[in-house]
C-alpha cells in the first residue's frame, strides 16, 4: 500500500519542482522583458516548495536516504547499531507526530475559515497545508513500517543496516512476493 502512495507523492514532488522552474523562469523573463511579474509568484513558489520538499519525503525514508551522522554508532557492534536504527525510526515518528497534529489543526483552521492569501489571485491557503500534512503523514507511515520490519529482523537474529539498498522497486518486489 505504501509503495504506490510513495510513487504518486514522488511524482507530484517532481511535478512541483518542474512547475517551480517554469514559474521562476517565467517571472524572470516577465520582469526582464515586460517589466512585469507573474501574479502572486512569491506565494506560488512558497506553496510549491512545500510540495517539492515534503511529498517525496516518504520515498526518501523508504530508501533510507536521509543524512545521518554515524561516526559514533559505527564504533558499536552490529546488534546495538540495529537497535539504534530502530530507535531513530521511533524518535522520527514521535517528532513527526507533533508536526502531523499541529499541521492538521492548521489545515482545519484555514479550511473552516476559508483563509486565502491576499494578492492578485486570492489563492486559498488550504492546499499547501493539506500537502504538508499528507507528506508528513506518509513519512510517518513509512517510519512505522521500517521500525516494525527492523524489529522483526533483529528479533529473528538478523542485522539491520541503514546502508542497505531499500529502493521503492525492491520494496515493491518484496510486497508482491
Amino acid at each position: 500500500m505504501l509503495v504506490p502512495l510513495e510513487k504518486i507523492l514522488l511524482g507530484l514532488g517532481a511535478a512541483a519542482v518542474i512547475l517551480l522552474g517554469i514559474l521562476i523562469t517565467s517571472n524572470v523573463v516577465a520582469r526582464a522583458v515586460f517589466a512585469s511579474s507573474v501574479p502572486d509568484s512569491v506565494t506560488l513558489v512558497r506553496e510549491l516548495m512545500v510540495a517539492a520538499i515534503l511529498l517525496p519525503l516518504a520515498a526518501a525514508t523508504a530508501n533510507r536516504a536521509h543524512v545521518s551522522v554515524a561516526f559514533v554508532s559505527d564504533r558499536f557492534g552490529p546488534k546495538l547499531r540495529s537497535w539504534l536504527i530502530v530507535l531513530g525510526s521511533v524518535m522520527g515518528m514521535i517528532a513527526l507526530g507533533g508536526l502531523i497534529y499541529s499541521g492538521g489543526r492548521e489545515f482545519l483552521s484555514v479550511w473552516e475559515k476559508g483563509s486565502f492569501f491576499y494578492g492578485d489571485l486570492n489563492l486559498p491557503k488550504w492546499p499547501g497545508r493539506l500537502l504538508f500534512v499528507v507528506g508528513i503523514a506518509a513519512c510517518w507511515l513509512r517510519l512505522a513500517e521500517l521500525a516494525i520490519r527492523d524489529v522483526r529482523i533483529i528479533l529473528s537474529g538478523g542485522i539491520v543496516s541503514d546502508e542497505e539498498n531499500h529502493t521503492i522497486e525492491l520494496v515493491a518486489e518484496k510486497e508482491v512476493l
